[in-house]
């Protein structure tokens, strides 16, 4: 390197001018010789570029060893580029001294040709970037900042606008990283009636949150001040906070925060409550950081009304809902139930799906599920009512048609213009049989002891509250010790992307699946099964409708046979009930064993029943029992109906082309003992059918 200035590329003399130049702004000069390799400047350049005598052999290479190993590779490719397309170039790069210390230069240089056009030498100029560059890297720290910044409001924002509940919304903002402002502490606070309560914190111990939550906030807290004025309230210092709030430095001068932000939440202009952003150092925020403290404030308020809002609603649903549907669910022996109740992930959470299980007269229980039409409180409202008169019908003791019936005809009383859709049975709880009624609802699953499953069919009318005089018929069906009938809403097996028959289908396979053994689990069997076919259904966020569930086991008496005593009364009037009570019995003879003696008994039965019917005009009480005898293994089917008529029963002789008259005939033909006992008031009639054993069926 020479110190001596360059000739200009015209060949003249520099000006008297340009040194002095040059000197007062701190510029060198260089020029490279392209063809030889040989580099010189100024020494004003090599003062900037910081060579020393000994490390430069004023080749290009030596130059470029000298610079950062980042920046090396930018300025060789720049140089090149310049020399192939005889042109300019600059760039930016930094030094590295023998100690390590770096320097900051910006060249510029342009590349002359010699007579042929080719490339001959490069001259330029070298400037002390240090101050420049520093202040570009600033600038680059500043914008990549306030990109942070936005990038971070973007995201508080999405995630605030996902927060559903006043936790979810305490949750979010205690884990927000703040750019550039690392707080070491955060705390969400509500306000209602001059009380604050805490929601949510991070950084803070529970003792040092307990001394504010529920509590009055004093009228010289700056968070008081924040809520009062609807402004932020920004504390740089220790010594700030004193001066400023002395009433209430007292339980703060023992932290060890050093500066505050008290941001209050102000929503539809009503101060809700305050948000706290504390950090351990002094800290005097400026314009962008107090901006975005108060964007944030604004942001966490709007949702945590929305939130506040959402509970307060899902609250009332919930407690609405709890009060429509029954508290619990009644003990009766010989059955348990298991009941699930899952509101849609839409809207108010309540609708017009209800379950109930009513005690019935004679130790029976009836099973209920309906869905009134619509999903709002007005379906709720007309559920509760309907609810209620269906198990006032149930619980006086009318038949499953004529519940249905008079449940209808309440319905369209009341004029609402909607209907329902229900399912009613009654189940016989002595022998198992199901006595089911449909409007327009689903029909029941049954899982049966093998474990397999199908849909029981029954018979269907039209839903509730649509025509007040339809008529209603009843289906049958019968259960075996430890089978289970399941009723449901449609919101269990249909949706928009599910068909009633693929529901049905999963539901079957789902309650086919193993059910554990009864002590083996510490709860019931059913529950778990309950548990697993809620399980089922869709996610409360994507669930469309509500969805009721009713479970029935019928457990039968101890030992896994039916309760050998069947007992009816049958009204004077309802001759329809004779030929239930015959099929009753049936039944009753076939779970008992004694299958052998169905046809017999259930002529002989209806000869008495309908005799009684007849001839008085009272009801008649059915009995039927069957007696064992442990050591000769012979079943004995007595069967006995009562009245309250004094008239005796006469047993006559009908001639040949009589159309009554020989029902007592066929009891002593057919029967192996009968009688008539008088009762006080009214009489007793029986008759006994005897049985070899057990039918091997």
């Amino acid at each position: 390197m020479v110190s001596a200035g360059l000739p200009s590329a015209s060949g003249d003399s520099t000006p008297d001018w340009l040194e002095p130049a040059m000197a007062a702004n701190g510029i060198g000069s260089f020029d490279w010789d392209i063809r030889r390799d040989v580099l010189e400047g100024d020494h004003r350049a090599c003062a900037i570029i910081g060579v020393e005598k000994g490390r430069f052999d004023s080749t290009s290479a030596s130059f470029l060893s000298l610079l950062h190993p980042e920046d090396a590779p930018v300025v060789r490719r720049r140089v090149e580029r310049a020399v192939a397309e005889l042109g300019q170039c600059g760039a930016y790069y930094r030094t590295v001294g023998p100690n390590g210390s770096m320097r900051a230069v910006r060249f510029r240089g342009r590349v002359l040709a010699d007579a042929f056009g080719r490339a001959s030498r490069m001259v330029g100029f070298v400037w002390d970037a240090t101050v420049e560059l520093h202040k570009r890297d600033r600038a680059d720290r500043m914008a990549l900042l306030r990109e942070e910044r936005s990038r971070f409001i973007k995201e508080a924002a999405r995630a605030l606008s996902e927060a559903v509940t006043v936790r979810d919304v305490a949750r979010v903002f205690t884990e927000l990283p703040l750019p550039g402002l690392p707080p070491d502490g955060l705390v969400l606070a509500a306000q209602e009636a001059g009380r604050v309560q805490i929601l949510g914190a991070s950084g803070y111990r529970p003792d040092e949150m307990a001394v504010y939550d529920r509590s009055l906030l004093p009228a010289g807290h700056p968070a008081a001040e924040a809520i009062r004025l609807r402004a932020p309230v920004f504390i740089a210092s220790r010594e700030e906070y004193r001066e400023r709030y002395p009433e209430t430095w007292g339980p703060v001068s023992g932290s060890s925060r050093c500066a505050w932000a008290f941001l209050p939440l102000v929503a539809s202009g009503r101060a809700i409550g305050v948000c706290l952003v504390s950090f351990d150092d002094d800290r005097e925020l400026d314009a962008d950081e107090r901006t975005l403290l108060s964007t944030l404030g604004g942001l966490v308020a709007q949702s945590l009304a929305r939130a506040r809002l959402h509970d307060a609603e899902h609250e009332l649903a919930a407690g609405l809902q709890r009060v429509m549907l029954p508290r619990t669910v009644p003990s009766i022996p010989g059955v348990s139930t298991a009941v699930r109740y899952l509101a849609a992930g839409s809207g108010l959470q309540i609708g017009g799906d209800w379950y109930d299980v009513v005690p019935l007269p004679g130790g029976h229980v009836g099973l209920v599920i309906g869905d009134v039409q619509g999903h709002d409180v007005h379906a709720a409202g007309i559920m509760g009512q309907l609810r209620i008169a269906l198990r006032a019908y149930a619980a006086e003791g009318h038949p499953p048609a004529a519940v249905m019936a008079r449940a209808s005809r309440f319905l369209a009383d009341l004029d609402t213009d909607h209907f329902a859709t229900c399912t009613y049975a009654e189940v016989n709880v002595d022998y198992g049989v199901v006595y089911a009624v449909r409007a327009g609802h689903l029909d029941p699953v049954v899982r049966r002891a093998d474990g397999s499953t199908a849909v029981q069919p029954v018979a269907g009318g039209l839903p509730l509250g649509i025509a007040p005089d339809e008529e209603y018929r009843v289906t049958r069906f019968s259960l075996d010790p430890g089978e289970t009938v399941l009723l449901c809403t449609d919101g269990l097996v249909e949706s928009r992307t599910m068909d009633l028959d693929t529901g049905f289908a999963r539901l079957c396979h789902v309650l086919s699946g193993e059910v554990p053994a009864r002590g083996e689990s510490a709860r019931d069997p059913l529950e778990d099964l309950a548990d697993r076919v809620a399980s089922q259904s869709a996610d409360s966020s994507e669930r469309e409708d509500d969805i009721a569930l009713l479970l029935l086991r019928w457990d039968g008496p101890e030992g896994g046979l039916a309760a050998q005593q069947l007992r009816r009364r049958i009204g004077q009037a309802d001759l329809a009930r004779i030929a239930e009570v015959r099929a009753e019995l049936r039944d009753a003879l076939r779970r008992w064993g004694v299958a052998d003696l169905v046809d017999t008994a259930e002529l002989l039965a209806s000869e008495l029943v309908t005799n009684a019917i007849r001839h008085t005009d009272r009801d008649a009480m059915f009995t039927a029992r069957l007696y064992r005898e442990s050591d000769t293994d012979r079943a004995r089917l007595r069967v006995e109906v009562e009245d309250e008529s004094d008239l005796w029963p006469t047993r006559r002789t009908p001639g040949e082309q009589a159309s009554s008259g020989r029902g007592l005939m066929l009891v002593e033909a057919l029967s192996d003992a009968w009688g008539v006992e008088p009762r006080g008031t009214g009489k007793r009639m029986w008759f006994e059918l005897c049985a070899a054993g057990p039918d091997a069926a």
